[in-house]
């Protein structure tokens, strides 16, 4: 009977394991590796020493249109050491069905996106991305730490890596308070 049991705890303590990981041991976010929209693995340790505007994104959402101003900061701010990086994600009311190769169609036609995708994958849940699991692990303000609550949540990401900021879905990329975020970040050096 006790074997049983210790079988028993065994199986759950897996299946506990496998629906709910821990937040990752990660010092930083340059310590993940992601895939991009066209399959590719990325260490996001390329990034060492850029500031990251990291947002989860979907094609079918009231957000959608904050594309047009994530684009407008990346080709303002690139070239001073920004890089926005776009997570697809069907995760609210499956706003985002589309394969890579639609997303990345509909992304650089309709809304001339060129800064980096990658692939669609899950922000909150069960089957939450380790990457986002860091993410939404940090403490940060004006949003502190908690599951992604819809599409286009957006993390500012020091050079060192660190988590610096966390806006909610509704606050668009053009607002004063990202822009002054992102530039206090790339006055750093």
């Amino acid at each position: 009977m006790l074997d049983t049991i210790r079988r028993y705890l065994a199986v759950m303590t897996a299946s506990i394991a496998k629906t709910h990981p821990e937040v990752p041991a990660a010092k930083d976010a340059l310590d993940f590796h992601v895939t991009d929209i066209d399959g590719a693995n990325v260490g996001l340790g390329i990034y060492k020493g850029k500031v990251l505007l990291i947002v989860n994104t979907a094609s079918r959402c009231g957000h959608t249109p904050q594309y047009a101003d994530l684009q407008a900061l990346w080709d303002k701010y690139r070239d001073q050491g920004l890089v926005v990086l776009a997570f697809p994600s069907n995760d609210f009311l499956r706003q985002e069905p589309g394969t890579g190769a639609e997303i990345k169609e509909f992304c650089s036609t309709r809304f001339h996106v060129t800064f980096p995708l990658f692939e669609k994958i899950a922000v909150r849940g069960r089957k939450q991305s380790p990457f986002y699991a860091w993410l939404t692990s940090r403490k940060t303000e004006p949003v502190g730490p908690g599951p992604i609550s819809w599409n286009f949540e957006k993390f500012l990401v020091a050079r060192d890596g660190q988590v610096v900021a966390r806006f909610a879905p509704g606050t668009s990329p053009s607002d004063p308070r990202i822009v002054s975020a992102v530039e206090a970040e790339l006055n750093k050096r």
